[in-house]
């Protein structure tokens, strides 16, 4: 939406071409559903971007190798840039044996189902009592905060590989928990590894000190669970009971060892069992390599020839490794150009950046004439219509969100009515279209 918002206004006429049928991704999907203020900020903005009268949105409209498009029919229809802003939708672990047992978790699947994206809304997240969650950064708080406000468990435990001079939460963002945090067992989890940390020249005391000041301004406390962390501490399998289901963690000690201006966890060969009844990976995301481009290690390829500095054209051009050219016109921003790299604010800054490395790439480009565009498009709807995909347009949205509107909010954590299932999004808006067309004719 950052990239669509900057071109359109330079002139440029912008098809958007998403998989979910409502706009917005993770700023519909992703963030905390209580920030009801924050989310509605953005689709107001969205909204704005959407109906101006060079921007054309598909929704429901998957691409990918074996879906509705691939990324050479998109290359084909004759844009004159393609730009891929498709997060980071493949899934992270850490690869421990037992990772596929019932309770195990990804933390993009849970935040998916709290926020009922479809396809996530209705499945079932039997999380037990006592929930693990590996991973100390801001999306194990926002699922520490669904854990202990709306599941009630009776504990949460963040555990992380490093110590607790490596916690990459936003200190804002705890206020949100930080109420349900067992002090007496912080104070032990401190005296546990106290001696590790001053081996590494940290100061524990200090630590501890920094780490109390950030809960000075929790949010009520609204739930009886306790909510605790685990440090310098490598889950190294996850323990399943005889129906395959979760009973525990075999963890691993770590200590911290020096790695240029930070630290690296070193497995001390020491372990102990952590109980728990589910375990949810927090650790990061990956690109889904199924979408067609060149892709390794989890990650697309950009052009190796950047310099690093941001926002280098290279960065955001997509690159084969194979043939060891970049392709040309096909440019990344966001997650799917640097998974797991900040929040919404950090995702605009990127749009807007890419923005302005296609618009240089287009200043050397012939300018498309308005006959061009029209073709363009009308291949795009063509070619939809023959594959039979129900694209949704400006239309359809504005019918689901009356649709939605109707329901008035709901009782459960997201605070607002959302259908869980596309199916049901889809009837809603044709009932309504028909309904309307009915108008209409009498």
């Amino acid at each position: 939406m950052s990239v669509a918002n900057l071109m359109s206004k330079a002139g440029h006429e912008v098809v958007i071409v998403n998989r979910d049928v409502k706009f917005g991704g993770l700023a519909e999907y992703g963030i905390f559903p209580n920030k009801l203020k924050l989310r509605g900020g953005l689709r107001k903005t969205y909204w704005e971007i959407l109906e101006r009268p060079n921007v054309h949105y598909f929704g429901n409209v998957t691409v990918g190798n074996g879906k509705d498009l691939t990324v050479e029919d998109l290359r084909s229809l004759g844009a004159s840039a393609l730009v891929f802003a498709s997060g980071a939708q493949g899934t992270k672990t850490i690869g421990v044996e037992g990772d596929s047992a019932l309770g195990v978790y990804h933390a993009k699947d849970v935040v998916f189902h709290f926020n009922r994206l479809p396809g996530f809304g209705d499945k079932p997240f039997d999380m037990g009592n006592r929930v693990a969650v590996i991973g100390v950064g801001d999306v194990m708080v926002d699922i520490a905060h669904w854990l202990v406000r709306y599941k009630q468990v009776e504990q949460v435990t963040a555990i992380a590989r490093r110590g607790p001079a490596e916690r990459k939460y936003n200190p804002k963002e705890i206020r949100a928990v930080c109420a349900n945090i067992d002090q007496a067992a912080l104070a032990q989890e401190f005296d546990r590894i106290a001696p590790r940390l001053a081996a590494a020249g940290q100061h524990p005391g200090d630590i501890l000190k920094d780490m109390n000041a950030e809960f000075a301004k929790c949010e009520p406390l609204k739930s009886k669970t306790k909510m605790g962390f685990r440090f310098l501490a490598s889950p190294r399998r996850v323990l399943t009971d005889a129906h395959n289901r979760v009973r525990g963690l075999e963890i691993e000690e770590t200590k911290l060892e020096p790695k240029g201006n930070d630290f690296s966890a070193v497995g001390l060969k020491q372990y102990y069992e952590f109980p728990c009844d589910s375990v949810v990976f927090a650790v990061g995301d990956r690109v889904d390599e199924t979408v067609g481009l060149p892709y390794k290690n989890g990650v697309f390829l950009t052009n190796p020839s950047s310099t690093g500095n941001e926002p280098d054209d290279a960065l955001f051009q997509a690159y084969d490794e194979a043939s060891g050219k970049i392709l040309e016109g096909v440019f990344l921003t966001g997650w799917a150009r640097k998974a797991s790299e900040g929040l919404v604010g950090v995702a605009k800054r990127d749009g807007e950046w890419c923005a302005e490395v296609v618009s240089r790439y287009l200043a050397g480009r012939p300018a498309h004439t308005r006959s061009a565009v029209d073709k363009t498009l009308d291949r795009f709807k063509t070619t939809l219509q023959d594959r039979k995909v129900d694209a949704i347009d400006l239309t359809g949205l504005r019918a689901l969100e009356a649709a939605e509107r109707e329901h008035g909010p709901s009782n459960d954590c997201i605070g607002e009515f959302k259908f869980g299932a596309n199916q049901e999004m889809l009837g809603q808006i044709h009932r309504r279209r028909d309904r309307s067309g009915s108008s209409a004719r009498s």
